[in-house]
């Protein structure tokens, strides 16, 4: 499972437009190929919002403390396939 989180300050790209180069970027990193990513979470943030971020991880932290747009990408174990909630 990926989850990708674009924080960004001005203006976005459609959140459908944000996973196919960063499942791309991670060929080879995290997995083989990205046909083996069965589960994608995707969202968008504006820096300029109210945000309140529960449980950073400190690469999140040090996104926020750039100041500037960063993608923050989370790979882990995929839910039971067999079961859809």
């Amino acid at each position: 499972m990926v989850e990708l989180t674009y924080f960004y300050d001005d203006g976005a790209p459609d959140v459908d437009n944000l996973p196919k180069p960063v499942l791309d970027a991670l060929k080879g990193l995290t997995f083989v190929d990205d046909d083996q990513v069965t589960d994608l979470l995707v969202r968008k943030r504006d820096l300029s919002s109210n945000l309140r971020v529960e449980d950073a991880t400190p690469i999140m932290a040090a996104g926020f403390d750039l100041g500037s747009p960063f993608i923050h990408v989370v790979v882990r174990e995929a839910p039971r396939q067999e079961v859809i909630v």
